[in-house]
């Protein structure tokens, strides 16, 4: 980690801002996007990609970021929102959001994990994989991570069945199974992602 970092402090830049996304993929819950400022030459040897890391680590991890950061900022993105825009339009908002609400925080450059951002006024890089070799991106895939499994859980608790707190949402055997025998949750399953769309019409059409 920080290789990306020490790239661009070599070119002057001080304060980066990395942003990245959790839950772009599962047919169920929000997606929340977070963004992270550290100081220059902040160093942390626990913080890597959210997917590397144990559920323990990250809990650990997320108390040390929001700690240690200059600046830090999450955005909860609803399902209405993701299925009135395409989930990777909900992403670009998220991040653009952040961008714009941390601006009084003066970052001088940003990097997203693999998301273009057009129309932002400051210097950016969107390179595939950051969250490997950009410890802000890192740290923003860990808040972003600890944050929708913790609603995640939650609608386990409110929507028994589904397995929410195990598969986080993803189309797992058994959230497919409950999904066909119990049909889509209104306002919790992304009726704009298959299979959820197919079950919804053949719904339709039974009427």
């Amino acid at each position: 980690m920080l290789e990306g970092e020490k790239e661009l402090y070599k070119q002057g830049y001080a304060r980066i801002l990395g942003t990245d996304e959790a839950g772009r993929g599962p047919l169920a819950g929000p997606l929340y996007v977070a963004a992270v400022i550290f100081p220059k030459g902040y160093e942390n040897q626990g913080i890597d990609d959210s997917k590397k890391l144990t559920e323990k680590k990250r809990e650990c991890l997320f108390d040390e970021i929001v700690r240690d950061a200059l600046a830090y900022g999450i955005v909860r993105i609803g399902v209405k929102e993701i299925d009135e825009l395409n989930i990777y339009e909900a992403s670009r908002r998220g991040m653009m959001m952040l961008v714009e609400s941390l601006t009084l925080n003066h970052p001088d450059f940003v990097v997203t994990d693999c998301m273009p951002l057009p129309g932002l006024t400051l210097p950016y890089l969107h390179p595939a994989k950051a969250d490997a070799t950009y410890l802000s991106v890192a740290a923003a895939s860990i808040l972003a991570k600890v944050s929708r499994d913790r609603e995640m859980e939650r609608l386990d608790l409110l929507y028994p069945g589904y397995g929410f707190a195990k598969n986080k949402g993803y189309g797992t055997k058994a959230h497919l199974d409950a999904l066909n025998s119990k049909g889509p949750i209104k306002g919790v399953h992304r009726e704009s992602f298959e299979p959820v769309r197919s079950i919804l019409q053949k719904d339709l059409l039974l009427f």
